[in-house]
């Protein structure tokens, strides 16, 4: 078989980026109340935040906890089969999981969900498939449709993605929610060229739009 052309290459290299492009800007469009649900259940949260998921939801998921915690709401990854080997005993009333599962149907994902469920954990569940086991599970279930974002509907690609920014958002506006200004950031961020910015960024605008998130008095 010839090697294919230069334009050939690039070409299907576009589509797949289009493709997913797509798909993340889908989220924006579809955002619901399940969206808001979950930024008041976590801004009220008394302990910390764990987000379980495993092969590339897991990725995503220890993604999402860090950036959380980045801005100013305290989260942790749990890796779903080593929680079900006991590092689930550091979950606990006050705590909230998200659990992350494409299909909805990983085993030690849902077990996990069960049982932290039963310690009076609420669960908030990322599936796209809303009659699976894990969204039946969650107390606040978050549906992302991804039709036609992954190859062959069966490597998950843009779909991550697309679970990924909604992660984003969540954090961003939890942040502004919080009024958690750029020095706290920055105080948990030595490391990199983070820590060695000098001067700080703007403030973000609150949510009410009456000000920055550290207002000066």
């Amino acid at each position: 078989m010839p090697d294919p052309e230069p334009a050939t290459i690039l070409a299907a290299a576009r589509e797949a980026i289009e493709t997913e492009a797509a798909g993340v800007l889908a989220v924006a469009e579809h955002l619901d109340e399940s969206f808001v649900q979950t930024v008041e259940l976590l801004a009220g949260c008394t302990g910390k935040v764990f987000v379980t998921g495993s092969g590339t939801s897991g990725a995503v998921a220890r993604r999402m906890a860090h950036l959380l915690s980045v801005c100013g709401t305290p989260a942790v990854y749990a890796q779903p089969m080593d929680a079900l080997h006991g590092s689930m005993g550091a979950i606990v009333e006050g705590d909230i999981l998200i659990a992350i599962s494409h299909g909805g149907e990983s085993n030690e994902v849902n077990e996990l969900a069960r049982r932290v469920r039963a310690r009076t954990v609420p669960i908030v569940s990322l599936t796209s498939a809303p009659e699976s086991t894990l969204a039946q599970l969650g107390d606040i279930t978050v549906v992302l449709s991804d039709e036609d974002v992954d190859p062959g509907g069966v490597i998950a690609m843009g779909s991550t993605l697309m679970v990924a920014v909604w992660g984003d958002a969540l954090a961003y506006v939890l942040m502004r929610r919080s009024r958690y200004g750029w020095e706290q950031v920055l105080e948990t961020h030595p490391a990199g060229a983070v820590g060695q910015i000098a001067e700080l960024p703007d403030s973000l605008p609150s949510l009410s739009g009456t000000g920055a998130a550290h207002p000066e008095e």
